[in-house]
C-alpha cells in the first residue's frame, strides 16, 4: 500500500512506541495517587507537561493542559473561554474553513443561546485580517483560526489575525494540528491566548492530545469530574499516551529539516507527473500551503470513484477530512473558497509525511493517471 493520507493520521514513529513501552507495563500506576508506583507515573508525566511545553515555546508548564486528542482539545479551547466568561461577552467567531471539532463546537455554543460568527475566506483560502476585524465585535468572547488547513494545507496569517482580535479584547484559540507536522509552533510568535495539538498527526499515539492555555484565561471545564489538570480536565491521564506523544512531538522537531526537504521532494515528483497528464489544477497557492499537502482538481472526475479504484490498486488518499465517520461528502472548505460542486466532487487530497518516499510519490503518481484517464 502507498500510503497519501497522512493528514489523517500518520504511522507511530519508532520513538514514540519506545517511550510508551515501560508505560504499558510495570510503570502503569495512576498519577493522582499517592504511592511510589503513582509517583512514578505522576514524574513522566510531569516531565512531559515540562518537555511539551518547551517544544511549544510555552514559559510555563502548568499552562499545558492533556487531553483526549485534538478533537476535545478544540471543544475546551473554543467553549470554555466562552462559558466561563457569564453575560459580559457571549459570542463566539470561527473561520470558515476551521476543522468540524470547532464548527460544531460553535453550534453547540449557539444552540445554548451564545451568538456565532463565522469569518470568511477568499478564494485562496485564506484569512484576510482587515475582514476578520470588520465582522468581530466586542460581544465575541472566542475566535478560533486555525493555523493551516486540515484538508488544502492553506496557511493562515495567525499572528495579524489573533493582533486585530486582540485589540477588541477577544480571546483567541488556534488549532495547530496539521501545521506542527511540518512547522514550528511557537506560541508566543502566533500570539494566541490557547493552541491545539493533537498526537497522532505526529507519530504519537491515537486518543492524546493537549491545549495550551495561556495564564490568566478563564476557562470553564467541559468534562467534569476528579478535577485533574488543575479542575480543567478531568479524568485519568493517559499516561503511556501523553509521553508517546511527546517522544512524538520531540521526534518530529528533530526531524523537521529532513521531512521538509525529502517531502517537497516527493509532492514536486508526483504533482510534476499528475498536473499535465491531466490538466490538474492546485487548490492553493504553492506558497501559501504546508509541504505535505497536495489537494488537487482533476478535471471531469469523480473523487469518489477514483478513490475507489486507487484503493483497489493499493493506493490510500482522501476526499477531505477524515473526520465524517467514512463519508464522502461536499466539502464545507471549498464552498468557503466559493467552489462549487462540480469542481469540488472532482478534488482530492494527497498527503505525504515522515515515511513517504519519492519512489512511491512515482509510483502513485503513474496509479493516479492511469486511472483517472480510464475514468474519463
Amino acid at each position: 500500500m502507498i500510503y497519501l493520507d497522512h493528514a489523517a493520521t500518520t504511522p507511530m514513529r519508532p520513538e514514540a512506541r519506545e517511550a510508551m513501552e515501560p508505560y504499558l507495563g510495570e510503570h502503569f500506576g495512576n498519577p493522582s495517587g499517592i504511592h511510589g508506583i503513582s509517583r512514578r507515573a505522576k514524574n513522566a508525566l510531569e516531565a512531559s507537561r515540562e518537555r511539551a511545553a518547551e517544544l511549544i515555546g510555552a514559559t510555563d508548564p502548568l499552562e499545558v493542559v492533556f487531553t483526549g486528542g485534538g478533537t476535545e482539545s478544540d471543544n475546551l479551547g473554543v467553549a470554555g473561554p466562552v462559558l466561563a466568561t457569564g453575560q459580559h461577552r457571549r459570542g463566539v467567531a470561527v473561520s470558515a474553513i476551521e476543522h468540524e471539532a470547532v464548527l460544531e463546537t460553535a453550534g453547540f455554543l449557539e444552540r445554548l443561546g451564545h451568538p456565532s460568527t463565522v469569518v470568511p475566506v477568499g478564494a485562496d483560502g485564506r484569512v484576510d485580517p482587515d475582514e476578520a476585524a470588520a465582522v468581530l465585535s466586542s460581544n465575541v468572547a472566542v475566535l478560533s483560526v486555525m493555523a493551516a488547513n486540515n484538508e488544502t494545507g492553506v496557511r493562515q496569517p495567525v499572528a495579524a489575525i489573533a493582533a486585530a482580535a486582540h485589540e477588541l479584547g477577544i480571546v483567541v484559540h488556534c488549532d495547530a494540528v496539521q501545521a506542527m507536522v511540518s512547522e514550528p509552533v511557537l506560541v508566543a510568535y502566533l500570539g494566541v491566548d490557547l493552541l491545539t495539538v493533537a498526537s497522532h498527526k505526529l507519530g504519537g499515539p491515537k486518543g492524546v492530545g493537549l491545549l495550551w492555555v495561556r495564564r490568566g484565561i478563564d476557562l470553564e471545564p467541559v468534562l467534569h469530574g476528579g478535577g485533574q489538570e488543575l479542575g480543567r480536565r478531568s479524568g485519568t491521564h493517559d499516561v503511556a499516551g501523553i509521553v508517546g506523544m511527546v517522544a512524538a512531538m520531540e521526534a518530529a522537531a528533530a526531524d523537521r529539516d529532513r521531512f521538509r526537504r525529502e517531502v517537497a521532494a516527493a509532492r514536486e515528483v508526483f504533482e510534476r507527473r499528475v498536473i499535465p497528464a491531466l490538466d490538474a489544477e492546485v487548490t492553493a497557492s504553492p506558497d501559501d500551503r504546508l509541504v505535505q499537502h497536495s489537494h488537487l482538481h482533476l478535471p471531469e472526475i469523480s473523487a469518489e470513484s477514483l478513490l475507489i479504484r486507487l484503493d483497489g490498486a493499493g493506493v490510500a488518499a482522501a476526499a477531505g477530512s477524515a473526520c465524517r465517520s467514512g463519508a464522502v461528502a461536499t466539502s464545507h472548505v471549498l464552498e468557503a473558497m466559493g467552489i462549487g460542486p462540480g469542481q469540488a466532487g472532482s478534488s482530492l487530497r494527497f498527503s505525504f509525511g515522515w515515511t513517504s518516499s519519492v519512489d512511491e510519490a512515482a509510483a502513485a503518481a503513474e496509479l493516479v493517471v492511469e486511472l483517472a484517464e480510464g475514468l474519463r
